[in-house]
């Protein structure tokens, strides 16, 4: 397999880690090695970790890993989904203190996209995680329209209730790298959402950048992907008012009990807060926005209401 793309004096560059977890991806995984072999004004490296893929996805890596053998490592995932891989890489003890992207398997990166979100991350001193909008696209490519952008700035207390950091979009400084190995692997169902509540309880900072840096692409095998129409608003709604939303609620406050050396004192003192608050009806729902618990948009923060009053939250 020849080069997808000639680097040529890239040794003075910034350098960034490009982690990639993959699952039976191959239907579109060239094109993302593609678009991360295009990538401009970085010195990128690539690791790979696949979850025993048996649909051809290996033989993509196996070939990618060939054509660039000083930039792209290939290793066995953990098995245990998505959110387990990415963190196992993130806290794998050989992995450099430099930043760090994220890459979902069947996305296309635009080809500024790290350099843009190492300008934005070069001037921040503590722990920060990058996030930008995306284009979605179908499954052959065709837009379907941008993400949405959120209103207000990124909080703990936000993030409880809502995730604004883009998994395939992240990008962690080495500060907030060194942040979530310290803390460890955590059992969480989504990664990205683990980085928002770590990074924010920790005092760091959420990057939200306005600019559309990849093509988000939505087909059948989306884990969860994005809420585009009623019906999958309708989705969400019925998640976050279920079993399965209490179900993340309660790991993603197992992690951050875990991570509790690792908060500020005012992250911890929201959290006493709401574990002693009324468990249920209007007075849970005003405790909520007594500690700045709320959503960025006025459906889902609804959603929220509903949730605290019938106690789901």
């Amino acid at each position: 397999m020849q080069p997808l793309f000639r680097i040529r004096g890239t040794s003075s560059l910034p350098k960034v880690t490009i982690l990639l977890a993959t699952f039976q991806g191959a239907a579109h995984l060239r094109e993302q090695l593609a678009s991360i072999a295009s990538q401009e004004g970085v010195n990128w490296v690539l690791r790979a970790s696949d979850d025993s893929s048996d649909d051809g996805t290996l033989e993509v890596l196996t070939q990618f890993c060939a054509a660039y053998p000083d930039r792209v490592t290939l290793r066995a995932g953990p098995r245990r989904g998505a959110a387990a891989n990415f963190l196992a890489m993130l806290c794998a003890p050989d992995l450099a203190p430099a930043p760090v992207a994220l890459a979902d398997q069947d996305d296309i990166w635009y080809p500024t996209k790290l350099k843009k979100a190492l300008s934005c991350l070069e001037t921040i001193s503590d722990a920060a995680v990058y996030t930008a909008r995306s284009r979605h696209v179908d499954a052959l490519g065709r837009p379907l329209g941008l993400s949405r952008r959120h209103c207000g700035a990124p909080s703990f207390g936000n993030a409880l209730v809502q995730n604004r950091v883009s998994g395939h979009a992240a990008v962690l400084n080495p500060q907030a790298l060194a942040l979530v190995r310290a803390v460890g692997p955590v059992e969480v169902p989504f990664h990205d959402w683990w980085l928002a509540l770590l990074i924010t309880g920790a005092g760091g900072t959420v990057v939200e950048d306005d600019a559309v840096v990849l093509d988000y692409r939505q087909h059948g095998g989306n884990f969860l992907g994005a809420p585009r129409s009623w019906r999958a608003r309708l989705t969400r709604a019925a998640l976050v008012l279920g079993p399965q939303g209490r179900r993340i609620m309660s790991a993603n406050r197992a992690a951050l009990a875990r991570a509790a050396p690792f908060l500020t004192e005012d992250a911890r003192a929201l959290l006493d807060r709401l574990d002693t608050a009324p468990a249920h009806g209007v007075a849970r729902v005003h405790a909520l926005s007594r500690l700045g618990i709320r959503r960025d948009a006025p459906a889902a923060q609804a959603v929220l209401t509903l949730a605290a009053t019938l106690g789901r939250y």
